[in-house]
C-alpha cells in the first residue's frame, strides 16, 4: 500500500477529527476508496474509537435514482437518522468509478431525493454548530477522478497527497501553519460589516454584519485552505460570472452567470445544462440565496481539476454556495441544496471591506 494512504488516514483520524477513546465514528466510503477506508478503520481502532463502516458506490445511487418511485424517493432511511443523531464523528472517504454516471437521471428525481435527505443535512449542520458532531470529507485519488482532472493516476495521486500534506514528514505542523495564517485574516475581519467584490467577472456587494468568518484549516475538508462566512441573506446585490464549470451529481454546468437583487438570484444563465441549473435553484425557497461566501487560500492548489473539494481552495479565487449555510457563521439560510461556484480573482480584481482594500489580484493586503 502507498505509505501516503497511511499518512492521510492518520491526518483524518488524529488531526481532522481527533478521535478519542469511546467515540462512535461512522466511516462512509466509496468502494473504490477501500484502501483509504481500511487505513482509516485501523487508525480509529488504534485510537480506541467504535467504528461503523458504511460502504457506498456511485452505480448504486444511479440505480436508486433511476428506479425509485415517488414514495421511495421521499423515504428517509432510519440508518441515516442513527448516523446523524448518534455518532460522535463522521469521516467521508469519497471516490468515483464514473463521474458522469448520473447524467441520465431525471433531475426531478434528484431534487425530490435531496428534499427527503434534507433533515439529515440540517441535523448535521446543527450538531456541528453546537460542537456535538465532528466530521471531515476527503477524496481518494482514483482513476475516474484522475481522468476528470486530465492527469494520469500517478500524477493525480501526487497532486492529492501534496494538497493534503500527506507527502510530508510532519503534516500536522503544515496544517498548523495554514491555521495560523488564516486566523490572522479571520481576526482582522471580525466585526466588519460590508464587502464589495469587484473584477472582470464580478461586481457584488454583500453584508456580513453580525456574521462570522471561519478558519477552514483541514478539520472539515481535507484538503482545505479557505476562510468563509454566510452573507446576510437579503443583502447580496450585483452579478457574477463564474470562471469554471460547476459539477453536481455528474452534471457539468458551464458558463454560469447569476444576477442578485435583495439577496436572491433573480436571473441565472448557463451555456451548458441551464435546465439542470434552474431545477436546482427552484428546488426550494432557500436555493436562490447564498449560504456561503469564501476566499480560497491553498497555494498548493493552482489548477482546476473538476473536483470542488480541491478547486474551491485554489489560491486567488472566491467561491460562493447557493442554498444551505453553516449556522456557526450566523447563516440562517436553509435548503436541501449546497452548491459551490468559483470565480477567479487573480487579475484586475479586488475585495473592499468597509471601504478598505483587503484583497487584490488574488493576494491579501492586510
Amino acid at each position: 500500500m502507498d505509505p501516503r494512504i497511511t499518512k492521510l488516514s492518520e491526518i483524518l483520524v488524529h488531526y481532522s477529527i481527533g478521535v478519542r477513546k469511546g467515540d462512535k465514528v461512522a466511516i462512509r466510503g466509496d468502494v473504490v476508496a477501500m484502501d483509504l477506508v481500511d487505513g482509516v478503520l485501523r487508525q480509529v481502532l488504534e485510537a480506541g474509537g467504535h467504528p461503523v463502516v458504511l460502504l457506498e458506490a456511485d452505480r448504486l445511487k444511479e440505480t436508486l435514482l433511476q428506479g425509485a418511485g415517488g414514495e421511495q424517493l421521499d423515504w428517509a432511511s432510519p440508518i441515516e437518522e442513527v448516523v446523524h443523531q448518534e455518532m460522535d464523528a463522521i469521516i467521508y472517504a469519497r471516490g468515483a468509478s464514473n463521474t458522469r454516471l448520473l447524467n441520465g437521471v431525471d433531475p426531478g428525481n434528484q431534487a425530490r431525493y435531496q428534499q427527503a435527505q434534507r433533515p439529515f443535512q440540517e441535523l448535521r449542520l446543527a450538531r456541528t454548530a453546537e460542537g456535538s458532531l465532528r466530521w471531515v470529507v476527503t477524496q481518494f485519488p482514483c482513476d475516474a477522478l484522475a481522468q476528470e482532472a486530465d492527469m494520469s493516476l500517478r500524477e493525480y495521486q501526487d497532486f492529492v497527497y501534496a494538497a493534503t500534506f500527506a507527502d510530508r514528514e510532519d503534516p500536522v505542523a503544515a496544517w498548523q501553519e495554514v491555521h495560523d495564517m488564516q486566523q490572522r485574516l479571520v481576526e482582522w475581519l471580525d466585526g466588519r460589516e460590508h464587502l464589495q467584490v469587484q473584477g472582470p467577472n464580478i461586481d457584488l456587494s454583500l453584508s456580513v454584519q453580525g456574521r462570522r468568518f471561519l478558519n477552514s484549516d483541514g478539520r472539515y475538508n481535507m484538503p482545505s485552505g479557505e476562510i468563509f462566512t454566510g452573507p446576510v441573506e437579503d443583502s447580496v446585490e450585483g452579478w457574477v460570472r463564474f470562471s469554471y464549470p460547476a459539477i453536481r451529481d455528474g452534471r457539468e454546468v458551464e458558463g454560469v452567470e447569476f444576477h442578485f437583487e435583495g439577496g436572491r438570484v433573480v436571473r441565472a444563465t448557463a451555456e451548458k445544462n441551464q435546465d439542470y441549473l434552474l431545477s436546482q435553484l427552484d428546488s426550494d425557497t432557500g436555493a436562490r440565496y447564498l449560504g456561503e461566501f469564501a476566499i480560497g487560500t491553498n497555494e498548493g492548489i493552482r489548477r482546476f481539476t473538476k473536483n470542488i473539494l480541491f478547486d474551491e481552495k485554489i489560491a486567488g479565487t472566491v467561491h460562493m454556495a447557493i442554498g444551505a449555510g453553516y449556522p456557526q457563521t450566523g447563516s440562517r439560510n436553509r435548503s436541501a441544496v449546497h452548491w459551490d461556484f468559483i470565480c477567479d480573482m487573480r487579475q484586475d480584481s479586488r475585495i473592499l471591506v468597509d471601504g478598505e482594500l483587503f484583497y487584490q489580484n488574488g493576494a491579501f493586503q492586510e
